[in-house]
């Protein structure tokens, strides 16, 4: 069953750039945002009800706070840079994420990181790069890619924050409700700058708009409920190898949905940063206060 829920959100996330692209045909991406959490919690909320009964929503622990602010940021950023580019351009997000939780782990919670993990930084950032500058002069890079590349790299910043606080509350709640309260806190975050930022309606009303939103509020509300299941039945190297597969289920959708062009440099970066993750999990010894995240942070 764990293997199961894994591979569900994995291909949930994998079209999450192509209903985004859909939804801003209609939709400015403030809405976006706020409707991805809004429709999901609507979502998780009616799933928890007929599971449990009952909803426990939670606001006094600091993580969070921590989660609902970093899921937030990374909603908004990928929504505007997916608008502003390409619908595979998310592929950007996990390589970056991973960098973001090493230095995490070693400067912050003073973890250990093994030459290994080193190396798997280094190839995901690499893919970065080749992904980014995609075989173009630097000028026209800097005239519009590079704004791209900063905004999913701020977008990456907010899912690490997310993945570190969804590390430190499943200690202390159950998955569904520590989800539950982390979307409903972001959903009234992303609800505040709706009457003085949002454009509203930027196009014609479109059926495709209205499927994606709700789609994207389904994956929202579900889809970290069977991921966050996955991580308690599956091995953490598993997680990170399946997780990002996604990665290349994303570039085929691009392409068979939108026919982006796919170039050696997004494939040959794709390539880069998923053998980093694999390398980064490959089994081995692993010294003590290795890469790990220490449960004494939510205290």
């Amino acid at each position: 069953m764990g293997y199961i829920m894994l591979l569900l959100a994995t291909l949930a996330w994998s079209f999450v750039g192509i209903l985004v692209t859909t939804a801003s045909l209609m939709l400015d991406t403030t809405i976006i945002t706020f409707s991805r959490f809004a429709i999901g919690i609507v979502f998780l909320g009616l799933f928890l009800l007929l599971k449990d009964g009952r909803i426990q929503l939670r606001g006094n622990l600091k993580w969070i706070w921590i989660g609902a602010i970093g899921k937030s940021c990374n909603y908004y950023f990928e929504n505007i840079a997916i608008a502003k580019g390409y619908a595979y351009g998310n592929i950007l997000i996990p390589p970056i994420q991973t960098v973001v939780l090493l230095l995490v782990s070693t400067i912050i919670l003073k973890d250990h990181i093994t030459k290994k993990g080193w190396v798997a930084a280094s190839l995901c950032i690499l893919g970065v790069l080749f992904i980014s500058w995609n075989g173009q002069s630097l000028s026209i890079f800097l005239e519009g890619d590079a704004e791209i590349t900063l905004l999913f790299t701020v977008a990456a910043i907010g899912a690490a924050l997310h993945v570190l606080s969804q590390k430190m509350l499943i200690q202390h709640m159950d998955t569904g409700n520590m989800n539950f309260s982390v979307f409903l806190w972001c959903a009234l975050l992303m609800a505040l700058p709706l009457p003085i930022q949002s454009q509203g309606f930027v196009g014609p009303s479109i059926g495709l708009a209205w499927l994606s939103i709700i789609l994207l509020g389904m994956i929202t509300g579900l889809s970290f409920y069977w991921f966050t299941e996955a991580i308690r039945r599956v091995s953490f190297p598993m997680i990170v190898i399946i997780s990002n597969s996604s990665v290349l289920f994303t570039i085929l959708w691009s392409y068979l949905f939108f026919r982006e062009p796919i170039t050696l440099y997004i494939l040959g970066g794709a390539f880069a940063f998923v053998v980093g993750l694999v390398i980064l999990n490959l089994p081995g010894r692993r010294p003590k206060n290795s890469y790990t995240f220490k449960s004494k942070l939510i205290e």
